[in-house]
């Protein structure tokens, strides 16, 4: 009796090692499928260049993209809306020898990112702060914990209030900036919630802000739109004096626009680790 449930315990891992495997294939060859599209054929386009190693998405290897173009500088990032941080845009960087600030209101997601995290911590090249970002105190946040007004990255991903977050950050001048978007929103409206100050997502199509919108505020906040993933979940803009002819124009959202495409969400063939050199400190 024991012999034939350990046998059909075996075969159920199998088959749903099966289904994933299966559901991956599938997947890479619809993301294979969209970037044969011409609207991606220039070489300037970000998409071609996702790459997944923490990320939730292909936001790994867009970031790399970009800064292999305008170059780095001081390797700070600000990352506000992350979870643990093993699925975040910034723990690629923080392994390369980067340091920086997590913000993340979830008192099990601190505690974790504690945990996993604890060699960059020690050392001092990371910073968790537990606190439900709201746009009339977030300011008055990062000036606390002296995040600087100028670094190379913002990761900014809050769900229903975002939008209004990102315009409260006006006086910080990252080179950088990661936002996420409502890729259901079609990309020539300018749409975005009300702000909410004391409210969370509640799943539904209502949150945050879309693309156009996001667009309108970067170009407010001196920044231009460079590109989105293929998820319809972040977008990317730089700020204007790196721009150049680096990105592909127009930054709109009507060029640059993904929808959201949710069959795309997929993890890493892999579990997500975080290996920490304490000889990389700086």
């Amino acid at each position: 009796m024991v012999r034939q449930f350990l046998d059909a315990n075996k075969n159920l891992k199998l088959l749903l090692n099966e289904c994933v495997t299966s559901k991956r294939i599938q997947q890479e060859k619809a993301v294979e499928q969209l970037k044969a599209n011409s609207r991606y054929d220039d070489s300037r386009c970000l998409v071609r260049h996702e790459v997944q190693f923490f990320s939730q998405n292909g936001e790994d290897g867009i970031i790399a993209e970009i800064f292999r173009r305008i170059g780095i500088t001081d390797q700070i990032f600000l990352e506000i809306g992350l979870g643990n941080g093993l699925e975040s845009n910034t723990a690629l960087l923080l392994q390369q020898g980067w340091s920086g600030w997590w913000v993340e209101a979830s008192e099990h997601g601190c505690r974790e990112a504690k945990e996993i995290f604890a060699g960059p911590l020690s050392s001092g090249r990371l910073h968790v702060i537990q606190d439900f970002v709201k746009a009339e105190t977030v300011e008055a946040l990062l000036q606390k914990h002296k995040v600087p007004q100028e670094f190379d990255l913002l990761s900014l991903d809050i769900d229903l209030n975002t939008y209004h977050a990102w315009a409260a950050l006006s006086n910080f001048r990252p080179r950088v900036a990661v936002i996420e978007y409502n890729g259901l929103v079609p990309p020539s409206m300018d749409y975005k919630v009300p702000y909410a100050p004391n409210d969370q997502w509640d799943g539904s199509g209502q949150l945050g802000a879309g693309l156009k919108s996001c667009e309108l505020l970067g170009n407010r906040l001196g920044y231009r739109l460079v590109g989105c993933e293929l998820t319809g979940v972040n977008a990317f803009f730089v700020r204007e004096d790196l721009v150049d002819d680096h990105f592909l124009a127009p930054f709109t959202a009507e060029r640059h626009f993904e929808p959201l495409r949710l069959h795309l969400l997929r993890n890493p063939p892999y579990f997500r680790k975080f290996n920490w050199d304490s000889t990389s400190s700086k």
